[in-house]
């Protein structure tokens, strides 16, 4: 039985959560593996709907769900998320967290938002929520771990030297006040006995499932161009949301993987500052905006929106082995009577077929179109491909032509029975 990492494709709020939730019920565990609360997902479920931060969307579907060791963990964030999910009368009694995970502390908050202040109109557009400082501390080997929590002396202790630099950078470069450790440290150890029981090796725990033939489900946040390696830095997120990165976020060898479910809206969004050669900001982005409800699920900020980019998908399903797409929003582009598709660059007046390695010439890229015809029938009721429209179905099959991969799943609504099923992505 498989083991499946789900991934974005373009710059993250591909609807990861809609293919996650699709594959939920047929899996034993549903991993989150990278990032922290400045991801979301949203889940429609009887025109319900659910977003989650820190929970992987499995939550919402029998398996176990699963917070490893590459994730970062605002506590006061994940709790308030689990009592706001349990009065909606969601069992999250059987969340587990790897006790590798690291802690986002207030401190890392505090450092997050004064830093973007600092850079001005150099800004890389974080969302302050300390995501970037606690992934820093981490490599500094200066951070906090869920099983910190459990002893108290030593949480004490990482918490004084970890402010020690932290305050002078704060008091004399960014003219705030000093933060008190002993404040930070009775914070984080309030949430001690009740994070203790969901304690685990999870790593242990995910090879011995695969081990038993159980199916294993990998939940990227974000999405490739976001990847601290191979993204648009550094306009990036700060951990790897790639395939590869389910591995090292999860504890789970490369061999275990056997399936890599690439996630691509019908269209192209972004959050936050970066290069983005298929930006309409005109009437036409206005109105991908409002048709697609293009507004972040973890902060509300409006996203930047084009079109279809079938350069950076391409790049995404070479560079993370993915063997099946999974298209979303094509309902959005209903209405449309052409609707173009970038094939190709031009960077200073030379024609690309590739995304560029250099950040500069990719911020110099011009898009070239191709049009396509497009649709005006409701395709949300659609269930098999033969029911879309023979202008939709040519745009999908175009897609596929020139991302060089298969399309597994079709979203054509925000339900989650609005879904068009041509593979199936677990047998």
């Amino acid at each position: 039985m498989p083991g499946i990492v789900v991934i974005g494709a373009q710059w993250g709020d591909e609807g990861k959560g809609k293919c996650t939730d699709q594959l939920g019920d047929r899996t034993d565990y549903t991993v989150r593996y990278s990032g922290g609360n400045n991801a979301g997902h949203t889940v429609v479920v009887n025109g319900e709907k659910f977003a989650m931060h820190l929970l992987p969307s499995g939550v919402l579907n029998p398996g176990i769900p699963v917070i490893g060791n590459g994730v970062v963990i605002d506590l006061e964030v994940l709790f308030n998320e689990i009592d706001n999910l349990t009065a909606r009368g969601v069992d999250l009694s059987r969340l587990i967290v790897s006790a590798n995970a690291h802690i986002i502390t207030p401190y890392h908050r505090t450092i997050d938002r004064v830093t973007e202040r600092f850079l001005g109109k150099k800004k890389i557009g974080t969302t302050g929520r300390g995501v970037g400082p606690a992934y820093a501390d981490k490599i500094n080997r200066m951070g906090i771990r869920v099983q910190d929590l459990l002893n108290e002396t030593l949480l004490r202790e990482k918490v004084e030297a970890a402010l020690l630099s932290k305050n002078q950078l704060l008091v004399k470069l960014y003219n705030q006040r000093a933060i008190d450790p002993t404040e930070v440290a009775d914070h984080l150890l309030s949430f001690a006995e009740r994070v203790r029981p969901m304690i685990r090796d999870t790593a242990r725990e995910l090879n011995d499932a695969l081990d038993e033939g159980k199916v294993v489900l990998f939940e990227g946040a974000q999405a490739h161009h976001l990847d601290i390696d191979h993204g648009t830095y550094p306009y990036v997120t700060s951990s790897n949301p790639t395939a590869g990165g389910a591995c090292t976020g999860s504890g789970v060898g490369p061999t275990r993987i056997d399936r890599v479910v690439g996630i691509a809206k019908a269209y192209t969004t972004r959050v936050g500052e970066g290069p983005f050669p298929t930006e309409l900001v005109d009437a036409d982005g206005e109105r991908l905006r409002a048709a697609g409800g293009e507004f972040g699920t973890t902060t509300g900020r409006p996203r930047r929106c084009g079109w279809f980019d079938a350069l950076i998908v391409e790049q995404s399903v070479t560079y993370n082995g993915v063997t099946d797409l999974f298209l979303t929003k094509l309902d959005i582009l209903t209405g449309w009577e052409k609707i173009p598709v970038c094939v190709a660059y031009e960077i200073d007046g030379v024609r690309v077929e590739h995304q560029p390695v250099l950040v500069d010439e990719f911020a110099k890229a011009r898009p070239v179109y191709e049009y396509l015809d497009g649709w005006t029938e409701d395709i949300s009721g659609c269930r098999s491909f033969d029911e879309l429209p023979a202008t939709c179905q040519a745009y999908v099959r175009r897609l596929e032509e020139l991302c060089r991969i298969r399309i597994s799943g079709i979203g054509v609504g925000q339900g989650r029975e609005e879904v068009i099923m041509l593979h199936d992505l677990i047998d």
